[in-house]
């Protein structure tokens, strides 16, 4: 059996994208990327340094994409305690009967007595309040 440029090309990226599968690193899906560049350039009859070249922009700028892509956003993820996506109590809403002089109380919230700080703007007061972050076991609240 005598493999052509383009079937070598194709079975790279089946190969990267099997062992993705079984790693679970999303960096290679992008070189597969590059692979089947190198072989859509095989196809094209492109000589085997234009389709090494291919590959490798292709790949090589996947990756660094979505290396940058992660790295910002991972900056512009808000803190897990803070995140809805983590933390489904993060939005919900709690009524406060009264604070004490450090900003902080007891609220009934899903059928049990949880602590509670203020850590909004202004001066604490009774009334409807968001859950903004847990810390532990502790709610963070602000006015609602």
């Amino acid at each position: 059996m005598d493999w052509n440029s383009a079937t070598a090309w194709w079975a790279a990226a089946g190969a990267l994208v099997a062992i993705e599968l079984a790693t679970g690193t999303f960096y290679l899906l992008m070189l597969a990327l590059g692979a089947a560049a190198g072989a859509l350039a095989a196809h094209a009859g492109a000589g085997i340094s234009l389709q090494i070249t291919l590959a490798a922009l292709a790949g090589g700028g996947a990756t660094a994409l979505w290396h940058w892509r992660n790295r910002h956003r991972a900056v512009d993820a808000p803190d897990a305690r803070a995140n809805p996506d983590v933390n489904l109590d993060v939005g919900e809403s709690v009524d406060v009967a009264q604070w004490d002089d450090q900003g902080r109380t007891q609220v009934n919230y899903r059928g049990s007595q949880w602590r509670a700080r203020f850590i909004g703007d202004g001066a604490p007061a009774p009334g409807p309040h968001r859950i903004a972050a847990l810390h532990g076991n502790l709610l963070e609240l602000v006015k609602a």
